[in-house]
């Protein structure tokens, strides 16, 4: 019996975690334009139906991630996880600091800042501009990532998507779940997936894929698309 097979055989005692760009809504030049298709939201309800827990963390704010959702019953861990925790004004203006000039536009999420440069006309000297961005992020003692064509600027605290997918199953009493990812961020889910009793990672690949996010994984799929399928599976 493979891992997919064996999640199915015991569909309350597992949660279905899903990161929410990339993997339920496909990825467009502005976050702002996304959306989940409704075949998606469906496939969703018929996994809180059916399932301990469905879940998405994104990068989101909770509120923006589940806006775009829009499917009763699945729970949302926004920012990362992020807007769970205390986070200092100081590290805020901190960042705001560090991202004033920059010439992308800069997403403020409350408690983090993401820079996107994907409509940059040459996106390599865009990147490298940027990394002089995060340099100066660390320096002033912040954490900066990148992603899928994003610059994230954070506060200097340990949360990330793996601390909010063990937070999710923590409440739901559950060892045993599936996530589903696309970028770099989600790398620290599928750590926090490869503890439990039953974890199983999906990738989604893309030519933007992490090569190390396809590696980890134990089921890869291209495209949102075929993620959909797979979760219809389910």
């Amino acid at each position: 019996m493979n891992l997919l097979d064996r999640l199915r055989a015991e569909p309350r005692a597992a949660a279905i975690v899903l990161d929410v760009d990339g993997v339920l809504a496909p990825i467009v030049a502005r976050p702002e334009d996304s959306l989940v298709p409704e075949e998606t939201r469906e496939a969703l309800r018929d996994l809180v139906a059916r399932y301990g827990l469905v879940a998405a963390v994104s990068g989101r704010t909770t509120a923006d991630a589940s806006r775009l959702i829009d499917v009763s019953g699945v729970q949302v861990a926004g920012t990362h996880g992020l807007e769970l925790e205390p986070i200092s004004p100081e590290w805020v203006r901190a960042m705001h600091r560090v991202a004033d000039g920059v010439r992308w536009r800069v997403e403020d999420k409350r408690v983090t800042l993401t820079i996107h440069y994907r409509e940059a006309d040459d996106p390599d000297a865009a990147r490298e501009e940027l990394e002089v961005v995060a340099a100066r992020a660390r320096a002033a003692g912040l954490r900066a990532r990148f992603g899928r064509m994003v610059l994230e600027l954070l506060p200097p605290v340990d949360v990330h998507k793996g601390t909010a997918v063990r937070r999710l199953l923590e409440r739901s009493g559950l060892s045993r779940a599936l996530y589903a990812g696309d970028d770099t961020t989600d790398l620290d889910a599928f750590a926090a997936v490869a503890e439990l009793e039953l974890g199983v990672r999906v990738a989604i690949d893309s030519p933007e894929a992490p090569a190390e996010l396809i590696a980890a994984a134990d089921v890869v799929v291209t495209g949102t698309q075929e993620l959909l399928e797979l979760l219809k599976g389910l």
